[in-house]
């Protein structure tokens, strides 16, 4: 598929911070609402699966679906388990063997809200970004798309504690399911790609596509080389990052047949990086672009179909708004992520991969979910 435009579109990264659908622009206090209805919750049911509460509410108020969020929360609150019980706390002496244990999942959660109770919470990151982003693709991406969300809010919204907190969640959840990729030796015959489009579409694809996401990523061997400088400069690391996410989404237009949901998280995974490297210094953003390659590529090899499907644009294709409005109405957790990052993107191929999302997934809300009274608004502590 062709991009007609080339460029970020007027819903693109450039207009962001401050632009009118950001989580600031929500005088109801509805996310806020919401973010504390869902920290009763733990971030996983049934044993791994992820918690998406957090990150498609703070989608949804973003676009201006604040009036459905709580209608949403009570159709999707039968998936939520109560946070773990806590084990042994977590402390600046004993987190190296807590790493990557998700038995202690409660003792990261605590341990997170104690330092940004006590530190600001743009200090508690940078000192975590980078002990965490080897483990990057751990919980199928989920904890450091759930951080992207937390850091997105707090850039452009009040800090308050209801945000400082789900950034906390976001943080203990990434730290307990924290798992490197398997050590990877590109042979020295490898050709680095020219682009993140042809980097993604050189990613060979795992031997055995048939079981869940760890066992495709311990199958991992080589993944393509791009960029081939990461780090001489930080700006043109934040440039890549953004062709990387742009590439991911396009592809996700031809290729999300593969796998509709797994693969929205080669453009989630890398978006949730791009999000927060505002709040980081400048010499941490290389590494991250080092990182969102990995996760990217990861999600590639793990789920990529043997074959693209064309998919063309619509000349009456409906606006960004409509888009979201549809994303929301069809009120799958995913569709609704991968739809706020082709918002981000904003260009014609994103927004059709983003409709593509739509008719690929099975829709979460039925017609009558959609338009029933919104029920309880107030935050609850009993088990969802």
């Amino acid at each position: 598929m062709t991009d007609t435009t080339g460029t970020t579109g007027t819903t693109g990264r450039a207009g962001l911070e401050g632009a009118p659908g950001t989580a600031s622009a929500d005088p109801t206090g509805t996310l806020d609402e919401a973010l504390e209805r869902l920290h009763a919750a733990g971030p996983e049911r049934n044993g791994w699966l992820s918690n998406h509460g957090p990150m498609a509410v703070e989608a949804l108020v973003r676009h201006g679906q604040a009036p459905a969020v709580h209608r949403w929360l009570d159709h999707y609150s039968h998936k939520l388990e109560d946070m773990p019980a806590p084990a042994v706390r977590v402390t600046a002496e004993n987190w190296h063997e807590a790493l990557g244990d998700p038995r202690r999942i409660a003792d990261w959660t605590m341990y997170f809200e104690r330092e940004t109770a006590g530190r600001p919470w743009q200090d508690v990151l940078t000192e975590w970004w980078p002990r965490l982003l080897p483990g990057i693709a751990a919980g199928a991406t989920h904890p450091v798309i759930r951080v992207g969300h937390a850091v997105r809010t707090l850039l452009d919204g009040e800090a308050n504690a209801p945000r400082i907190a789900e950034l906390a969640h976001g943080l203990g959840y990434w730290a307990a399911r924290h798992q490197p990729l398997p050590a990877l030796n590109p042979p020295a015959s490898l050709v680095p790609a020219p682009s993140a489009a042809a980097a993604l579409d050189a990613v060979p694809p795992v031997a055995d596509q048939t079981g869940g996401i760890r066992d495709r990523l311990a199958q991992l061997t080589v993944f393509p080389l791009w960029p081939q400088q990461f780090a001489d400069d930080p700006d043109v690391a934040r440039a890549r990052l953004a062709e990387l996410v742009r590439a991911a989404t396009h592809r996700y237009a031809t290729h999300g047949h593969g796998a509709p949901i797994m693969l929205v998280h080669a453009a989630t995974a890398p978006n949730a990086v791009l999000r927060t490297l505002p709040a980081l210094p400048r010499e941490l953003w290389g590494q991250s672009l080092a990182a969102a390659w990995a996760a990217s590529a990861a999600v590639t090899a793990a789920y990529s179909p043997a074959d693209p499907v064309p998919c063309t644009a619509s000349p009456s294709a409906p606006s960004a708004d409509e888009i979201f409005a549809r994303a929301a109405a069809h009120g799958d957790d995913h569709t609704i992520k991968f739809t706020d990052t082709a918002l981000d993107v904003g260009d014609t191929t994103a927004l059709a991969a983003a409709l593509r999302s739509i008719e690929l997934n099975p829709p979460a809300l039925s017609p009558l979910s959609r338009t029933a009274p919104i029920a309880s608004r107030a935050p609850s502590r009993t088990r969802r």
